[in-house]
């Protein structure tokens, strides 16, 4: 089956213990709800960092990314309807990236 790298983009810390928690119980939700879809949970990242030809800068780019998630689906739209379930999609703060992974 297929793997898809989500790459998410944005969101924020929660202000709040309580809201830590509500948020962290949203995104264990999502993640069950997709079961065994879910191939690497993946992690939030720090500070981006872009490397190019004329040397490296530490700002992540136009649109850093803030974390990442691989999953498996049969096709691209079954890995969007996931990400569109995203709790920092539906809650406005973010987006996802969904890109199709490729065995070499």
């Amino acid at each position: 089956m297929p793997k898809y790298v989500f790459a998410y983009h944005g969101g924020k810390k929660p202000e709040t213990e309580e809201e830590g928690a509500r948020v962290m119980a949203e995104w264990t939700a999502w993640f069950e709800a997709m079961g065994d879809a879910v191939v690497d949970g993946g992690n939030p990242v720090g500070q981006s960092w872009t490397v190019h030809s004329k040397g490296v800068d530490d700002n992540g780019g136009a649109n850093p990314i803030s974390g990442y998630t691989l999953i498996q689906a049969p096709d691209m739209p079954a890995a969007i309807a996931h990400a569109r379930v995203c709790p920092m999609v539906k809650d406005g703060s973010g987006t996802v990236e969904v890109a199709e992974t490729f065995d070499m």
